[in-house]
C-alpha cells in the first residue's frame, strides 16, 4: 500500500529494532498517530476499541462499524512499521485492541511473542483465504495484493520485462525503481518473496546488488517511485498491485504487468492478547463484520484508487472491475514464520547495502 507518512531511514530503523529486538520487524496521505485507552470507558459505557491501522480503506470501516453495531471505537492511522514499534513499546501498558495491517510476516513474530489472542473466530473464507490463516488462529486474512508488481509506461516501454532476470538487461540500466523495504513496510515481503523463488537469502542478495550496480532507484514509498515513473525519471517501478492498478487507471500510459511468481501480500488483522476481554469481545466483532458483506463494501468502496483494489478472501465476494483474475496470475505465498524472523536482518541489509 502506498506509504501513509514520510519517516526518515534512520527513524524507521530504529523502530523496527524496537519492534523484534533486531530478530525481525502504502494510498492516501494519513495524519499523525494519537494516543486513546483502548479499554477507557466513554461515559461509563462500553470500552472504547482501538484500532491500529495503515489502511486506505480503515476510516470509512471503523465509522461503519461503529455505526452499525454501537461498539465505541477509535482508529490510529499510522504505516506499519511506526505502528509496530508502538505495539512492541506498550507491552507493559496495551492501548491497542486490533491491528489491521498488510503483510501476515509481522504477525507471526508477534504471535511468537505471545502479543496476539489465539483462536479467533474465523469467518467462512475462500480456500486461499483459509490457507493463509495459522494452526492457531491468531491472525485471519482480510484480502490479498501482490507484493512486487511491475508498473511501466508503456509510450516507452513496448515490450517489458516478462521474468525478473530480463530486470537486469543493460537496457533497463537506470531505468528501474522500487521502494526500501526499512521504510515502506509491504515491500519487505516482496523482497522476501523475490529471496524465495530464487532459492534463498543469498541468491536474493545477489540478484539486488545486480540490479543495483545496473542503477536501481530505492525510494521510501510508492508515491515516490510513481513520481519517478510519471516524471520519466524511471520506466519500471516495482510495487504493491494495488498502488500499481489505481495509478495505471488515473495516468494515461501506465500499464501494470505480472512477473512469475508474485508474492501474495495478505491484509491481516490480529487482537491484542493482553487486552481486557471485553475489549477481544469487540474486536472479535469487528473483524466478523469486516468479513461481512457491509465490512467488504467498506473495504472496497473506502480507498477505490488505492487499498480498495484488493482480491477478496470471502467466497462469493467478487473483486472490483480493475482487477484481473487472481487464478490467471503466476503466484506464490511464503511462510511468514520463517521470514517474518528473517525481516529486520534482510531490511537491515537492503539499507546498507542497496538504498545506500
Amino acid at each position: 500500500m502506498p506509504a501513509r507518512l514520510r519517516r526518515s531511514v534512520t527513524i524507521v530503523l530504529a523502530a523496527l529494532a524496537s519492534v523484534f529486538a533486531l530478530a525481525a520487524c502504502g494510498s492516501s496521505s494519513k495524519s499523525p498517530a494519537t494516543t486513546q485507552a483502548a479499554a477507557s470507558s466513554p461515559s461509563g459505557g462500553k470500552p472504547t476499541l482501538l484500532v491500529y491501522s495503515a489502511q486506505g480503506y480503515s476510516p470509512n470501516g471503523v465509522k461503519a462499524f461503529e455505526g452499525e453495531t454501537g461498539v465505541p471505537t477509535k482508529l490510529v492511522e499510522d504505516s506499519t512499521g511506526p505502528l509496530l514499534a508502538r505495539i512492541q513499546a506498550e507491552k507493559s501498558n496495551p492501548q491497542w485492541g486490533l491491528l489491521w495491517v498488510d503483510g501476515n510476516e509481522a504477525f507471526a513474530q508477534l504471535d511468537n511473542e505471545g502479543l496476539l489472542k489465539k483462536n479467533l473466530t474465523v469467518p467462512a473464507l475462500s480456500t486461499t483465504g483459509q490457507s493463509l490463516v495459522p494452526s492457531d488462529k491468531s491472525f485471519v486474512p482480510t484480502g490479498l495484493t501482490t507484493a512486487c508488481t511491475m508498473i511501466y509506461d508503456s509510450k516507452t516501454v513496448t515490450s517489458p520485462p516478462t521474468s525478473w532476470q530480463q530486470l537486469l538487461e543493460s537496457k533497463w540500466a537506470g531505468k528501474i525503481g522500487m521502494n526500501n523495504p526499512a521504510v515502506s513496510g509491504p515491500t519487505f515481503p516482496c523482497v522476501a518473496g523475490l529471496m524465495n523463488y530464487l532459492g534463498g537469502v543469498p541468491a536474493g542478495e545477489a540478484f539486488l546488488r545486480k540490479l543495483k550496480s545496473n542503477g536501481l532507484h530505492v525510494s521510501e514509498a510508492n508515491s515516490d517511485t510513481l513520481h519517478l515513473l510519471e516524471t520519466g525519471q524511471i520506466q519500471i517501478g516495482l510495487i504493491q498491485s494495488s498502488a500499481a492498478i489505481g495509478a495505471a487507471a488515473k495516468v494515461p500510459g501506465l500499464k501494470v504487468g505480472y512477473l512469475p511468481k508474485e508474492t501474495l501480500l495478505p491484509s491481516v488483522i490480529g487482537v491484542d492478547s493482553k487486552t481486557p476481554p471485553v475489549v477481544q469481545e469487540e474486536a472479535q466483532k469487528f473483524l466478523t463484520w469486516v468479513l461481512s458483506p457491509a465490512g467488504q463494501h467498506q473495504m472496497q468502496t473506502g480507498d477505490p484508487h488505492g487499498d480498495s483494489l484488493y482480491w477478496p478472501v470471502v467466497a462469493g465476494t467478487k473483486p472490483l472491475a480493475l482487477l484481473p483474475e487472481l487464478s490467471t496470475l503466476s503466484t506464490q505465498t511464503i511462510d511468514p514464520s520463517t521470514w517474518g524472523a528473517r525481516e529486520a536482518k534482510i531490511n537491515n541489509w537492503f539499507n546498507a547495502n542497496i538504498a545506500q
